[in-house]
């Protein structure tokens, strides 16, 4: 006993500075921005606290070298993540130029050149062996594929060719190190360390029963609940996005029983995206899908709580499709993989439409899968019925979910089904599709005319939001590439997508498309990888045609139909590594690409995802909640607030509070956007106590309120106008 006391002192010793560095990153409020908010700096010094934690809990005994090179490696995809421009506005994220991170902060090059130097030293005497191992598992042309994916997606296009090409160096180098910062941690543990591992990935993956998945049930919990948590602790429980704001209010008129309401005395005061005024009627834009299971959380009290709750079944229903598909022991691998992705987990955070349409997809793929085992229809209608039902939360996704169900019903990729089973299918289908024809006459006056088309063809002219090519496509938003829309804007959009993929889906220092570059590119993918290949391959070339590539919310938001399949991917990629890795004599490196797998997933949980939260998330495109803390505090009532600022985030943020009778309710917030409005707004509303609230982005913080309550008269003789500022 008294001979293990020194090296526990020692051990505590080493553990000392990593605590100390957690607690710095939680508490320094060098950390922090103007109102106490966590910067996304803090993930820095939290990951070289973890570091420490991993060297000095190994630091003496065999694993202390895998204990280094773990280190080693959250601590470089922290600093990799450092050097990325992302932020909070609407704009892709991009390296940080080398003169500007020498010039600003260096530190962060010198310890990025020290982690390539000591990757670097241990690998360039295995380089021979290295290169005899590719050769002899790749074609010339397979490497060459799967290089091209890892270096293409690496950075993504800039206005620049020669400022395109230096990030894609760079990048692609930043990912190189951190490939062999992960592959130098797994071949690092000690062989009887890693029997464990394989035994632990065993219990993890095996242990088949009849009844309730266990292992899938407790990632399905774990997931929803962090989805709320982010919810209510990073997204605030208030929508960031214009789109969220009109799905909140679609919600909330389909949860009152009406698609109408009276268009407001003043339209101009309340302009809202996808918000139209036509006829007398004022509703959303929006398709209805989404918003008719949005409000179930209405109804209920919890809005913010539908998406979490759908991502939890997610997991679910990815298990049994995949299980229908590869296996069982490959359906939890997947459903596992699933619940690490910050794709999934910060779409599930939000007020979108994509993560309903995703449970929608699995349980028609499900649906059919239980109609091919059991030879019921029962399946199939229900198959027919979720695919119809993705058709009314984004059409075009419908048609691309649509058509793949229906193509592998009739036997694309396995057995066709019965003649019953097919015809119940398109009974589905059909019926909601139906459904859905029948609102949009009730809206537009036509079954063929959605909404949303019409609202577009009413701000921003005819056919500029059609689909395909066309010289009138898209509204010149700083984001599409070029005018109209063609060959080349979709091939721009495909780098985008490609590239938010890339980062998005897993959060891997390595970037998260290697391993299905593997899966594809490898000797003959099996049929079920290419099943899911044509899926991925469908969302591209849908959206190929469309002028707009989604932006840079929540990652490549229109493929987000592709997450399931990159997963199922991704396994396939990591087990032919194994197997090719395992050739060697006795099989020693059998569970060390599985191992670098959950290396890398523990290294985004805790590097990627608390820096992409603070770093974007909190306050995401100035969308922010104090208006609900303004109106408590001042005491608001039967008051028009007159916000001003931009129509977003500014109004749309407090546009989100308002009642959905624009004419008697009770607060009011109406946009400030000119003299004339305002007067014309105190006209509709003379007789309410009146207050001037400023937004965010002319505070550069939160709403404030300038003046109030004030009489009509008083704001008419006394109130200086708003000043809105120019959009960015």
């Amino acid at each position: 006993m008294e001979k293990d006391r020194p090296p526990i002192r020692q051990r505590a010793v080493a553990l000392a500075p990593g605590l100390a560095l957690v607690l710095w990153s939680a508490l320094d409020p060098r950390f922090r921005d103007a109102e106490g908010l966590l910067r996304g700096e803090f993930a820095l010094p939290l990951a070289a606290g973890l570091a420490l934690l991993a060297l000095g809990a190994t630091l003496h005994g065999p694993l202390r070298r895998f204990g280094f090179w773990l280190g080693v490696t959250v601590l470089g995809q922290a600093v990799a993540l450092q050097m990325v421009d992302a932020g909070k506005a609407v704009r892709y994220q991009h390296q940080q130029p080398l003169a500007t991170l020498a010039a600003g902060r260096p530190f962060l090059l010198a310890a990025l050149a020290l982690q390539a130097v000591l990757v670097a030293s241990v690998l360039a005497p295995r380089c021979d062996r290295v290169r005899a191992w590719l050769r002899a598992s790749f074609r010339p042309w397979q490497a060459a594929g799967v290089a091209l994916v890892f270096a293409l997606t690496s950075a993504t296009v800039s206005p620049s060719a020669g400022r395109y090409l230096a990030e894609l160096a760079f990048a692609t180098f930043v990912q190189a190190v951190s490939l062999g910062s992960v592959a130098l941690a797994a071949w690092a543990l000690p062989e009887p360390s890693l029997d464990r591992w394989r035994a632990l990935r065993e219990r993890l993956l095996g242990g088949e029963g009849r009844g309730p998945d266990r292992v899938v049930l407790g990632a399905a919990l774990a997931v929803a609940v962090a989805a709320a948590a982010l919810n209510l602790l990073v997204y605030e429980n208030h929508p960031h996005v214009a789109d969220e704001v009109a799905y909140l209010h679609h919600a909330r008129y389909l949860a009152r029983g009406t698609l109408t309401t009276a268009a407001p005395d003043v339209p101009e005061g309340f302009t809202l995206y996808l918000m139209r005024h036509h006829a007398g009627a004022w509703y959303p834009a929006t398709p209805p899908g989404w918003p008719a299971i949005l409000a179930a959380g209405v109804l209920l009290g919890v809005p913010w709580l539908v998406n979490p709750v759908l991502a939890g079944l997610n997991v679910l229903l990815t298990r049994s499709v995949l299980a229908g598909v590869y296996g069982r022991r490959r359906a939890r691998a997947g459903a596992l993989l699933l619940s690490a992705s910050p794709w999934h987990l910060f779409m599930a955070m939000s007020f979108m439409n994509h993560t309903a349409q995703l449970t929608f997809t699995l349980l028609g793929a499900w649906g059919v899968l239980r109609a091919r085992q059991s030879g019921r229809a029962r399946g199939a209608l229900l198959a027919g019925a979720a695919g119809g039902i993705v058709g009314l939360i984004r059409p075009l996704d419908g048609l691309v979910v649509g058509g793949l169900l229906g193509l592998w019903a009739i036997g694309g990729g396995g057995r066709r089904l019965p003649l019953p089973s097919l015809a119940a299918y398109a009974l589905g289908i059909a019926a909601l599709n139906a459904l859905g024809l029948a609102y949009n006459t009730a809206l537009t006056g036509h079954p063929l005319v959605f909404p949303v088309l019409a609202y577009m063809d009413d701000r921003w002219g005819p056919g500029t939001a059609a689909y395909g090519f066309g010289a009138n496509r898209g509204h010149g938003w700083p984001i599409d590439p070029f005018p109209g829309h063609g060959p080349l804007d979709g091939l721009v959009n495909a780098d985008l997508n490609a590239f938010a993929v890339n980062v998005e889906l897993f959060g891997w220092a390595t970037g998260s498309l290697l391993l299905a570059a593997v899966a594809l590119l490898g000797r003959r993918p099996s049929r079920a990888d290419r099943m899911m290949a044509a899926v991925v391959f469908a969302v591209f070339a849908a959206y190929f045609f469309y002028y707009f590539s989604g932006g840079p919310d929540f990652g490549a938001r229109y493929w987000f139909l592709m997450l399931v399949p990159l997963v199922a991917l991704t396994l396939s990629g990591a087990r032919r590594l194994e197997r090719l890795a395992g050739r060697g004599p006795g099989g020693g490196a059998r569970g060390r690409v599985s191992l670098g797998v959950a290396i890398l997933v523990a290294s985004s949980l805790v590097t990627f995802v608390p820096w992409r939260a603070a770093d974007k998330y909190l306050h995401y495109l100035g969308m922010r909640p104090d208006v609900r803390q303004l109106a408590e505090r001042h005491r608001f009532g039967r008051s028009l607030v007159l916000v001003c600022g931009r129509e977003q985030p500014d109004y749309a943020s407090a546009a989100a509070h308002n009642p959905l009778d624009l004419r008697r309710g009770d607060t009011i917030y109406a946009w400030d956007r000119s003299p004339s409005v305002r007067a014309r707004l105190l006209a509709a509303y003379r007789g309410r106590p009146v207050w001037l609230v400023d937004g965010p982005s002319i505070t550069r913080a939160g709403f404030q309120v300038r003046r109030g309550p004030l009489a009509a008269a008083d704001v008419e003789r006394e109130a200086r106008p708003c000043v809105v500022p120019p959009d960015p």
